[in-house]
C-alpha cells in the first residue's frame, strides 16, 4: 500500500499534466483509480429540450453536487475492488450484482456509472460536437480503420476472431469522450457497460430518479420499492404499472409507446401512439437517455427484448461497427447474464 506521500505525490502528477481533469481517488485498501472529474452543467446549456436546471447527473438525493467522478477507463478488478486503470484488460464476464458489488467494496460514495452518468456524458458529448470512436471492428474503429488499439489476446487489430477487448485507453485520443488525451476513454465500443438506474419490465420504461443510483447505499435489486415508470402524459415518475406509463414496443400505435425495433438506430425511436408520449414526458425520457436528445447522434443502435426484468448495458463493444456509441442502448440482457464482452466502470460521489 503506498504511503500518504506517495499518494499525494500520484494524484498531484496526474491532476498537474491533466491540467485537472483527471485526479486519483484511493479505496479502502489503498487502491489508486484514475477518475475523471467531470463539472457540473444546465439542461438548457445542452439543449433546450431538456428543460432548465442542473442536469440529472449531477442531483442525488435531491442534492446538486458540484462534480463527478467518472472511471476514465472500463473498470478491472483488483484485490476485490473495481479500479479504473490504464493499460490493462477490462474486467468482463461478471453479472451486473457481481460488477456492483465489486464496485461498491471500493469503500462509501464508490459505485458504478449509472445510467444517467451515461446519458449526461453522451449529451455533453453531442453538444460539443464530438462523438467519440472506439473499438468497434476487433481492436480498431470501423470509422477510421488507421485508428488502432492493443488487443489483449494478442491479436492484430481488424482480425474478426476472438474476444478483441483492447487494453484500457490504448486508442488514440479520438476515442476520448472530449478527443483529448486526457479525456474519458473507451466510452464508444470495447466492452458494454453495466449502468444502473434504469430498466426495461415487461416493456414499461422503469427508472430510479435523478442519480439516485450513484449513491452506494441505494436498493438497486430487482424488488426494490425505488423503481418508477414515467407517465406518458405528464412525465410525472409514477408507480411501476401504473395506467400511462411510456412502454416501448418494436411495432404498433399503442398510447403513450414508443417503438423501435430491435438493433435499429436509436435516433429513429418513433413515437406513434394514437396518444402519442407528451411533449412533456419526451423531455424526462430524454434526461434518462431514453429518447434522443436531438439530431446528428450517429448511428448508435437499440436493441431490447420487452419480457421480464431486462438491464442496461451501453457504448457497444468491438463488432458493433456503426451501431456502437455514446448513445448506444441495450436492453436484452437479465442481471445474471455475464459475458466476455460485458464490463462496467466505477464511479465515485462526492
Amino acid at each position: 500500500m503506498p504511503n500518504t506521500l506517495d499518494r499525494n505525490d500520484l494524484r498531484a502528477s496526474v491532476e498537474a499534466a491533466t491540467g485537472g481533469k483527471v485526479t486519483v481517488l484511493y479505496t479502502e485498501k489503498g487502491q489508486a483509480s484514475y477518475m475523471y472529474k467531470v463539472p457540473r452543467f444546465n439542461r438548457q446549456d445542452i439543449d433546450s429540450g431538456l428543460g432548465n436546471g442542473t442536469h440529472p447527473m449531477f442531483i442525488m438525493d435531491g442534492v446538486e453536487k458540484n462534480h463527478r467522478y467518472i472511471g476514465v477507463f472500463p473498470g478491472t478488478v483488483r484485490d476485490g475492488e473495481l479500479l479504473s486503470l490504464p493499460g490493462v484488460d477490462p474486467e468482463a464476464s461478471r453479472n451486473f450484482d457481481s460488477f456492483l458489488s465489486v464496485a461498491r467494496a471500493n469503500g462509501p460514495g464508490w459505485g458504478l456509472a449509472t445510467n444517467v452518468d451515461y446519458t449526461g456524458l453522451s449529451h455533453w458529448c453531442w453538444a460539443n460536437g464530438f462523438l467519440p470512436r472506439g473499438n468497434t471492428d476487433y481492436g480498431r474503429s470501423h470509422a477510421q480503420k488507421f485508428e488502432t488499439a492493443t488487443r489483449q489476446d494478442g491479436q492484430s487489430p481488424g482480425l474478426s476472431s476472438g474476444s478483441a477487448r483492447t487494453l484500457t485507453g490504448s486508442g488514440p485520443a479520438g476515442w476520448r469522450h472530449d478527443n483529448t488525451p486526457w479525456g474519458i476513454a473507451d466510452l464508444c465500443g470495447n466492452v458494454w457497460e453495466w449502468s444502473p438506474g434504469m430498466r426495461l419490465v415487461d416493456s414499461e420504461f422503469q427508472v430510479i430518479a435523478d442519480n439516485d443510483a450513484a449513491l452506494s447505499g441505494i436498493d438497486l435489486s430487482a424488488a426494490s420499492t425505488l423503481w418508477r415508470a414515467i407517465d406518458g402524459e405528464t412525465g410525472d415518475l409514477v408507480a411501476p404499472g401504473s395506467a400511462n406509463s411510456v412502454k416501448l414496443a418494436h411495432s404498433g400505435t399503442a398510447d403513450y409507446t414508443l417503438v423501435a425495433s430491435s438493433g435499429s438506430e436509436f435516433e429513429g425511436i418513433a413515437n406513434p401512439g394514437t396518444n402519442p408520449v407528451s411533449a412533456a414526458a419526451i423531455e424526462v425520457l430524454k434526461l434518462y437517455g431514453l429518447y434522443p436528445v436531438g439530431a446528428g447522434i450517429g448511428g448508435d443502435g437499440i436493441w431490447s427484448t420487452l419480457t421480464d426484468e431486462r438491464v442496461p448495458v451501453r457504448g457497444g463493444h468491438w463488432s458493433y461497427g456503426s451501431r456502437a456509441g455514446v448513445f448506444a442502448l441495450n436492453l436484452i440482457s437479465t442481471r445474471a447474464y455475464s459475458s466476455t464482452s460485458f464490463g462496467a466502470r466505477p464511479a465515485f460521489a462526492v
